[in-house]
């Protein structure tokens, strides 16, 4: 059940965070910057991607946001289309909007000189392309790149944060309870996704992701959930594996859940299914602050043993972004381990993807989890474990 908090933004005209967790960021963001020794802040998103830009402003990214962050000014955005603008500026009441007009960055690097901007003290967060890093690196010398900070600053989620996140949970189980109502022989892969949305979209959500694999259970060709769906229609004896993230302004969910069609699971299925749930408790297990990623890594061991392997992360960090560590299973290509410590308020997602060996048969359980002091607890209400659809 949501709290009284989470209903009353889902009936606000556009949810917004208060301006007491807004005015928390953004001091964080001026203590980073002067640590960094940068007096102007450029933080940019494009192509509906781009938290830092929601964090800041409470604008969701549409095709180009760049924003200028200067302590003591107001913030400039320039957004792009022309047409984005009235809206940008309705819901980024605080900031001063304008049009990006033929260049953006243009814009950017002339507002930066209006504010007296020095060498070497422009910061940037986010993608930004080879084209306008150079332009600002003309006028200001080397941006310096707060991307590392500004992942710091998002590692340890406030309560106000954590309420979106449990909205965003809300909206991804409420997907993968459409898929499971709709995954009947005869029903595409393309339908479940259309399912999956319609669950959630007339309650504000918005799709973060909605992978989907399916496959026969007797010649399995399918190890990971797809990211894109095929015509391919369900038959009985499939099995049907998700991996889905809706959410509310960018703070999303992430579930990820196996079906047998209308058959109990062949002896394979069955036991990569065991595994996937061994590795999982295992992992939770250790979840908690002062826990490290290699003892992530150690306890998902239980994969190896069982003679099978894995192809898609077995965890990572989540919340307005994909952060680190993000570990693969032992036999699994891995860069090196990071050594940070998992701590309190941090969200993790716990997702065993276990795979036979020959890449052909696979199986995905998981979800988001908030690590407290006593441990890992769960954001998702979805049932664990694997289910057989019966029509």
């Amino acid at each position: 059940m949501l709290s009284a908090y989470a209903d009353a933004l889902l009936k606000a005209e556009y949810p917004k965070f208060s301006q007491a967790e807004v005015d928390a960021r953004r001091t964080r963001m001026r203590e980073a910057m002067a640590q960094a020794g940068v007096d102007h802040l450029v933080f940019y998103g494009s192509g509906w991607r781009g938290s830092v830009v929601h964090w800041l402003t409470h604008w969701p990214v549409t095709t180009e946001a760049a924003c200028i962050f200067t302590p003591g000014e107001r913030d400039v955005m320039f957004v792009h289309y022309f047409n984005h603008l009235a809206l940008a500026r309705h819901i980024a009441s605080e900031a001063d909007v304008r049009w990006g007009g033929e260049s953006t960055f243009g814009n950017v690097v002339e507002e930066l000189k209006r504010r007296g901007a020095k060498q070497g003290r422009v910061g940037v967060i986010g993608q930004i392309t080879f084209d306008n890093h150079e332009k600002i690196a003309a006028a200001f010398g080397k941006p310096v790149n707060m991307g590392k900070q500004y992942a710091n600053l998002r590692k340890v989620k406030s309560p106000e944060e954590l309420e979106w996140f449990r909205i965003g949970a809300w909206f991804s189980d409420l997907g993968m309870q459409g898929l499971a109502d709709a995954a009947r022989p005869g029903v595409s892969e393309r339908e479940l996704a259309n399912a999956v949305e319609r669950s959630y979209v007339g309650k504000g959500g918005t799709t973060g992701l909605h992978f989907i694999g399916a496959t026969s259970m007797e010649d399995p060709q399918a190890p990971a959930p797809r990211q894109y769906h095929s015509s391919r229609k369900l038959q009985k004896g499939d099995v049907v594996f998700s991996e889905i993230s809706a959410d509310l302004f960018g703070y999303s969910g992430q579930v990820l859940r196996t079906f047998f069609v209308e058959s109990e699971p062949t002896p394979l299925y069955r036991d990569l299914h065991a595994v996937a749930m061994e590795a999982y408790e295992a992992i939770v297990k250790v979840l908690r602050p002062g826990a490290l990623p290699a003892d992530v890594v150690e306890a998902a061991g239980v994969i190896e043993k069982a003679g099978f392997t894995a192809v898609d992360d077995v965890l990572h960090g989540y919340g307005g972004g994909y952060w680190p560590p993000v570990l693969g299973a032992a036999s699994r290509p891995n860069g090196p381990l990071p050594t940070d410590p998992f701590v309190e308020g941090q969200l993790v997602v716990v997702q065993p993807n276990v795979t036979s060996r020959d890449g052909k048969a696979g199986v995905q359980t998981g979800e988001m989890l908030l690590i407290t002091k006593d441990g890992a607890v769960r954001m998702h209400d979805f049932p664990q474990g694997a289910q057989v659809l019966r029509g």
